[in-house]
């Protein structure tokens, strides 16, 4: 039975409903109008799951600020932001 086109409860019941979807397309048991149903509601599941993440990435560099360390810096001095003082 097809889910509708409602928004998902959470990020990873997004990410499960296109792991399904991924799979009965992969299976090649889908009529054509069903698969292209389905291949909808997957990229709208992707768009949600991609501006959730963008979100998330948002408020971690907002909670983090100036105390983002660059990667590989095992010192664990503070990145350069380019602000001179």
């Amino acid at each position: 039975m097809p889910k509708s086109a409602t928004s998902p409860k959470s990020f990873e019941a997004a990410v499960s409903e296109l792991e399904a979807i991924v799979q009965e397309m992969e299976s090649g048991n889908l009529p054509l109008e069903e698969a292209l149903t389905r291949y909808q509601r997957g990229v709208g599941l992707l768009r949600y799951c991609q501006g959730t993440l963008a979100n998330a990435e948002q408020r971690i560099k907002v909670l983090e600020g100036d105390t983002l360390v660059a990667f590989g810096n095992e010192s664990g001095q503070a990145a350069n932001t380019g602000d001179a003082e």
